[in-house]
């Protein structure tokens, strides 16, 4: 059982290292429960002890949490990537290049809020192209529910709020 939990965290810092930005976690279960590795629970627990082994660092924002490899997990997974079989590397390979485009879209909104030093709410909307910041956008609001609302909100409606701007700035 023990290898098999080894296995999981192995076939998730592979499939980090194939991509060269942060994954959510339902990107990453889409893969594992997807293809009926492992289920809901062992996916949770393999994940957790990746972040308590320093080899994934999460990023918690509104509403997901994203994973990247840390500096140590980039070095374990050089060098045992040769322990996960041919077969599930190549699974990961391919839902790499069949959904690359699609995973990274997922994640160039970014939306999250908080309570700020004068006890308003402030929302800070974001689009990035791989770690380039191509919008930041800070609104403060009144209620917690506001900021939830724009935080919900800004992932369905941040490309054409972008290409407004533009349209409008240019």
């Amino acid at each position: 059982m023990n290898e098999t939990l080894t296995l999981y965290k192995l076939m998730i810092l592979y499939l980090l290292k194939k991509v060269d930005f942060p994954l959510a976690t339902t990107q990453i279960s889409d893969f594992m429960l997807g293809m009926e590795y492992t289920n809901y629970f062992r996916l949770q627990e393999a994940l957790s002890e990746l972040q308590e082994a320093n080899l994934v660092e999460a990023e918690n924002t509104y509403r997901r949490t994203l994973y990247h490899l840390t500096g140590d997990g980039v070095r374990t997974i050089r060098l045992l990537q040769g322990n996960i079989n041919f077969e599930i590397r190549r699974d990961i390979d391919a839902f790499v290049k069949e959904n690359e485009f699609h995973l990274r879209e997922a994640l160039s909104a970014k939306a999250s809020y908080y309570l700020n030093a004068n006890q308003e709410y402030e929302a800070r909307c974001q689009i990035l192209e791989g770690k380039y910041s191509l919008l930041d956008l800070k609104l403060t609001v009144p209620t917690r529910a506001e900021a939830e609302a724009i935080s919900k909100n800004w992932n369905a409606a941040s490309q054409e709020i972008y290409g407004d701007l533009l349209t409008k700035l240019l």
